[in-house]
């Protein structure tokens, strides 16, 4: 598991002083970026190599909100590895408490968008 600190600033916040809810799925978004860079991965390189990873679904549940100032973190561990596929669980957490928590799985394409198998380098980076 992988933890990345988040501090929220006005910009994310909403009319009523709350992080809006679909910010936390760019949160999640940056977590699983730094948690892939951070095996090894360069999301970069990987896409001059023709090799992408899209969200093929989310399942978000909030639980309380979030502020301005506050300053949080975003786990992220992955729960599943299969050959087109990566499924992710991630908890944006104000201390020890939830407060939003997300599944999200990820598909591995080409450039056409259609799925394709994980180069080996990127189920290797994975298993460290």
């Amino acid at each position: 598991m992988q933890v990345m600190p988040k501090k929220i600033y006005y910009h994310d916040t909403d009319a009523v002083g709350v992080v809006y809810y679909a910010n936390y799925l760019k949160y999640f978004e940056e977590a699983r970026s730094e948690y892939l860079n951070a095996n090894g991965l360069d999301l970069r390189q990987l896409a001059q190599e023709d090799t992408f990873f899209v969200v093929a679904k989310v399942n978000i549940s909030y639980k309380s909100p979030a502020g301005y100032g506050d300053e949080l973190t975003v786990t992220t561990a992955i729960t599943r590895k299969k050959n087109v596929s990566l499924d992710f669980v991630q908890k944006v957490k104000k201390e020890d408490r939830v407060l939003v928590s997300a599944t999200t799985k990820l598909v591995c394409v080409g450039r056409d968008f259609k799925p394709k198998v994980m180069p080996e380098e990127i189920r290797e980076g994975l298993e460290k």
